[in-house]
C-alpha cells in the first residue's frame, strides 16, 4: 500500500495539483482584497455610503450591550444568529470578480497556445505535406 501511495505521489499531476491549490488560495486572498478594499468602498460610495457588511436580519435575541449596533462581526462573535444577506452579496462579488479574471486568463492561455500550434512547422513536415498533396491530386486526375 505505501509503495501504491508513493507512486501516486510522485505522478505529475499530484505535484501540479498541490501547486496550483496553494496558488489559488494566494490568488483567492487577492481577490478578496480588491473587492473588500478597493471596489465595494467605492460601491459604497456611488450609492451614498452604503456598507453591505452591516446588512443584516437579526434571527435571535440581540445582547443588551449590543442593542442598535449593526456591527455585523461584533454581532456574529456575541453567537447572536444573524441571517448576513450583506455579506452573502460582498461573497458574490467576489465570486464574479474571480470568474472574470479566471476567464480572461484561460482565454490568454488559449490564443497562446493557438498561436504557438499555429508557428511554422519543420521542414519535414511541410515536406511531407506537399507530398499528401501531390499524391491526393495525382489519385483525383487518374480516372
Amino acid at each position: 500500500m505505501f509503495k501504491e501511495f508513493r507512486d501516486f505521489i510522485n505522478r505529475g499531476n499530484v505535484l501540479d495539483l498541490s501547486v496550483a491549490v496553494i496558488i489559488g488560495a494566494a490568488f483567492g486572498k487577492i481577490v478578496s482584497s480588491l473587492t473588500d478594499d478597493i471596489i465595494m468602498p467605492i460601491i459604497g460610495k456611488l450609492f451614498g455610503g452604503l456598507d453591505f457588511s452591516s446588512y443584516f436580519i437579526a434571527l435571535g435575541p440581540i445582547p443588551e450591550k449590543l442593542q442598535g449596533s449593526t456591527d455585523y462581526a461584533a454581532l456574529k462573535k456575541a453567537g447572536v444568529p444573524l441571517l448576513g444577506y450583506g455579506e452573502f452579496i460582498t461573497q458574490a462579488v467576489n465570486f464574479a470578480i474571480l470568474a472574470f479574471i479566471i476567464f480572461l486568463l484561460v482565454r490568454a492561455a488559449n490564443k497562446a497556445f493557438s498561436r504557438a500550434a499555429d508557428a511554422a512547422d519543420p521542414a519535414d513536415v511541410v515536406l511531407l505535406r506537399e507530398i499528401r498533396d501531390l499524391l491526393q491530386k495525382g489519385k483525383s486526375s487518374n480516372p
